[in-house]
């Protein structure tokens, strides 16, 4: 079963030259989006980034609590790129690794980041979408790390 997770989550993963910031920012875009994921997503969607300032979390509900995650997210950022190095099945859980790469408004350089997100799949549905700031914590969430 869990390889069927791993299949589900890269189901939902943007291509790599999808720009995420116009995809969550279009109301139209948005909506072609969510037809096609709403039916995977757990009724209890939730949507966490974990680690902030001070390492609190920031809890989202719902497909459209994601999409606000999303749009204070990209906030200062004209565009926004995912590319996918790697999907760890880890049970109920898959750990997807990948590079981010992002254009803040107003500059015409690209700025990489990597990208550590722990996706939790119940009832053969994606029920929680965990967004880590530090690699190393993505690591410990799912036990590879200590």
């Amino acid at each position: 079963m869990s390889q069927e997770n791993v299949e589900l989550v890269l189901s939902v993963q943007p291509a790599p030259d999808v720009d995420v910031a116009r995809q969550f920012r279009d109301d139209a875009l948005w909506a072609a989006g969510v037809a096609v994921t709403a039916p995977i997503a757990h009724p209890e969607f939730e949507c966490i980034v974990r680690g902030g300032p001070e390492g609190d979390s920031r809890i989202y509900l719902g497909t459209e609590g994601m999409r606000q995650m999303f749009l204070d997210w990209l906030a200062p950022w004209a565009s926004y790129r995912t590319e996918i190095q790697q999907a760890i099945d880890c049970g109920d859980q898959v750990l997807v690794l990948a590079n981010t790469f992002g254009r803040l408004d107003g500059s015409t350089q690209e700025v990489a980041l990597s990208s550590s997100d722990v996706w939790t799949v119940r009832d053969g549905k994606i029920a929680r979408w965990e967004i880590y700031l530090s690699r190393s914590e993505a690591l410990k969430a799912v036990g590879l790390e200590e």
